[in-house]
């Protein structure tokens, strides 16, 4: 499995978690955070380990920030085909967003889905 032992710089870790940056980025300083047990979704994770990846993406935010200086973020999750997800290593994408980088960024997340 690609995650389980990403070759690429860790930006932050803890007990359960390591966060890396996405080999193929939707902006500059997309970062995921992967849990450090193998499972193919965030449903399969236990209490700890799904508070662990949810403390590296806020832990991840400074660094970002420092970095790149987002005007905002998108956190997101792909869980299963149809959702998109196509590592199946639960992971949880933090998306750094920038003014103009969509011209109508208003719904975020909504717009996955076309024609909604």
């Amino acid at each position: 499995c690609i995650f389980c032992r990403p070759e690429r710089e860790i930006l932050a870790e803890n007990e359960g978690a390591i966060a890396v940056f996405d080999k193929f980025p939707v902006s500059p300083g997309h970062a995921l955070v992967l849990p450090r047990r193998h499972v193919a979704s965030i449903w399969e994770l236990d209490a700890a380990e799904y508070a662990h990846c949810f403390a590296l993406v806020r832990a991840l935010r400074p660094l970002l920030e420092a970095r790149f200086r987002p005007d905002g973020y998108n956190v997101g999750v792909n869980c299963g085909e149809a959702a998109g997800q196509s590592v199946w290593h639960a992971h949880v994408h933090l998306i750094p967003r920038y003014a103009g980088d969509d011209p109508n960024p208003l719904g975020g997340v909504r717009n996955v889905v076309p024609r909604r």
